[in-house]
């Protein structure tokens, strides 16, 4: 009879099934934990992004439409000069006609009509002046004239402005609501797309500034960024990828880079003030010097993802090639480059994107003062979206704030279209190795 096989040294025992069971038990607990946490993370993060947005929505959202009056005025020949009409108070003479027609008696210093005048934009002056301007035949007549009501005015007839208030806590008295909602009642109050907004360069008065010369600023900028920060980030990028020696001084080079990425904007804008302005005695606040100081700061980004897509190429397009006979200048730009292009386009766009969102920068190099009318060439100064977004947020005027966040939303909307850009172009000539 034969002993019982003794146990071979080694060997792995049979667990216990309970111990098994209770030990997948807990790796599964663990799972569906992380899986929470990650899902409560994401929650988190949309959340936060939905009060963002709703707050701009809801702040921004009534400066897309605006409140015009639309009177009958009488070009009086007393009162307007034939060989200057511009130097007539038109915005007066209207008041006055108003409380006229409606049969109210003002004192000796036009107290109400100085109070109705308060009513209108600043911008009936010069849409009245350019009507007689342009058509003397019209003093003497009774012709209608539209303009834009002012800014507290069209805060008002949005409800921004309640009634209930205070009369201390607010810029117009009860008289003026009264005006207001007379004019409403009588039809001459009509409300419509706030067109300036995106017509009128920046401006003092609210109710006609917008963000044209801003955009058109910003535009300018970008051209000069992607103009200097492309071909030098991907033609550095190339070269330390492809060209390179690998040494002491490639790697110091490369360190710099990734450090440069990750340097406040305050930093470049520091630079540029010192450099571009006070060195080289370029314009102030002009968009090269913006462009300039943006492309600094596109570049380390640039240089990065462009190595990556050239790194992102396998060894074998280059091996092949090499092997048919090419140079090694041939491989990289006839094969590798081309094959790295859907990355690089990606990251020049994003990289864009970035700048066109950045403040600090321009604030330090004098975007930071008032700039009405849209600039026409590259030297002239000029405002940013990001700058005037910061100018109209410290204006003290409310009817500001809301078009602060309707410039917030025509920036928001540049970067979302630049990101879905670099997305598609990503995904539709993205290759699969």
């Amino acid at each position: 009879m034969t002993d019982a096989a003794a146990p071979i040294a080694g060997a792995v025992r049979p667990r216990d099934p309970a111990r098994l069971e209770a030990s997948l038990r807990r790796r599964h607990a663990r799972e569906a934990r992380f899986k929470f946490y990650g899902r409560l993370a994401i929650g988190i993060a949309i959340a936060f992004l939905v009060i963002l947005l709703g707050r701009i929505v809801q702040q921004g959202h009534t400066a897309f439409w605006t409140h015009s009056v639309t009177l009958p005025v009488y070009m009086d020949p007393a009162r307007i000069d034939r060989s200057y009409p511009a130097g007539a108070n038109y915005e007066l003479m209207v008041s006055q006609q108003i409380l006229k027609r409606w049969g109210v008696q003002d004192d000796a210093e036009d107290t109400r009509a100085v109070e109705m005048k308060s009513l209108l934009s600043s911008e009936l002056k010069f849409i009245a002046a350019g009507m007689v301007t342009k058509n003397p035949a019209l003093i003497g007549q009774t012709v209608q004239v539209t303009a834009p009501v002012s800014d507290d005015a069209d805060l008002y007839l949005k409800h921004e402005i309640q009634r209930s208030t205070p009369s201390d806590q607010r810029r117009l008295n009860d008289a003026q609501l009264d005006a207001l909602d007379r004019l409403q009642a009588d039809g001459a109050v009509k409300s419509g797309l706030n067109t300036a907004l995106f017509t009128n360069g920046d401006s003092t008065q609210p109710e006609i500034a917008g963000v044209l010369g801003a955009v058109i600023g910003s535009a300018l900028m970008l051209l000069v960024t992607a103009g200097i920060a492309i071909p030098v980030g991907v033609g550095a990028a190339v070269w330390l990828e492809e060209f390179a020696p690998k040494g002491r001084l490639t790697d110091i080079v490369e360190v710099n880079i990734n450090n440069l990425a990750a340097v406040p904007s305050i930093v470049y804008g520091l630079l540029g003030l010192a450099l571009f302005i006070n060195w080289m005695h370029l314009p102030r606040a002009s968009p090269i010097v913006g462009g300039l100081v943006l492309a600094l700061m596109a570049l380390p980004t640039l240089i990065i993802a462009t190595r990556s897509s050239l790194r992102a190429v396998p060894p074998s397009i280059r091996e092949a090639a090499l092997a048919m006979g090419a140079s090694k200048t041939q491989t990289v730009f006839h094969h590798v480059l081309p094959l790295a292009m859907p990355g690089v386009m990606t990251g020049a766009i994003i990289s864009m994107a970035h700048a066109l969102g950045e403040t600090a920068p321009l604030l330090l190099i004098g975007m930071v003062s008032f700039i009405p009318g849209v600039p026409a060439a590259i030297d002239q100064p000029v405002g940013a979206l990001p700058s005037l977004i910061y100018i109209w947020e410290n204006a003290s005027e409310r009817a500001f704030h809301e078009r602060t966040a309707a410039a917030i939303l025509v920036l928001l909307a540049f970067m979302v279209v630049m990101n879905a850009a670099a997305i598609f172009l990503r995904r539709r000539f993205e290759r699969r190795w």
